[in-house]
């Protein structure tokens, strides 16, 4: 799993939506949970959230994975959410009828929804096979050791 501070940073590619008719507050409890998450992990966590902005949070985050893939030519399955944030759009403003002819002012708010992601190279460790193979026979005479110290 690739984590930011594992290797240096190669190009990413971002996705904006728009004037999305939600909260700022609601849709930036879902963009915390995505924050900083390997891409293909981050998307398995928006298909279950039960937010309603994570759909369109999952719809932004695609949306960047296949710009990265497509436009950068990076490897889908290398990507890191990099930055995750939530701007508020304008506040479409309606009015309410109310009791004695008096009229309440209803806020729609909007949002803009910004995701960018960030190829990083997955880090392989190398193999310790001669490493491996002088720790085993070490190990089963410690646990007779410490076995023994135990019954006296």
């Amino acid at each position: 799993m690739p984590v930011k501070g594992d290797a240096p940073v190669l190009p990413g590619a971002r996705a904006i939506a728009r004037h999305v008719r939600i909260s700022p507050n609601k849709a930036r409890r879902v963009v915390n949970l995505v924050r900083g998450l390997p891409a293909k992990e981050a998307l398995t966590v928006l298909q279950f959230a039960p937010q309603a902005a994570s759909e369109q949070v999952y719809k932004v985050l695609a949306s960047a994975i296949a710009n990265a893939e497509n436009n950068e030519r990076l490897d889908p399955d290398a990507l890191l959410v990099s930055e995750a944030f939530v701007d508020e759009g304008p506040t479409l403003k309606r009015f309410r009828p109310r009791a004695q002819g008096r009229a309440y002012r209803i806020r729609k708010r909007t949002s803009h929804i910004t995701i960018a992601v960030e190829a990083v190279q997955v880090a392989r460790p190398a193999k310790k096979t001669a490493a491996k193979k002088a720790s085993k026979p070490a190990e089963p005479q410690a646990a007779e050791s410490q076995s023994t110290e135990g019954a006296e």
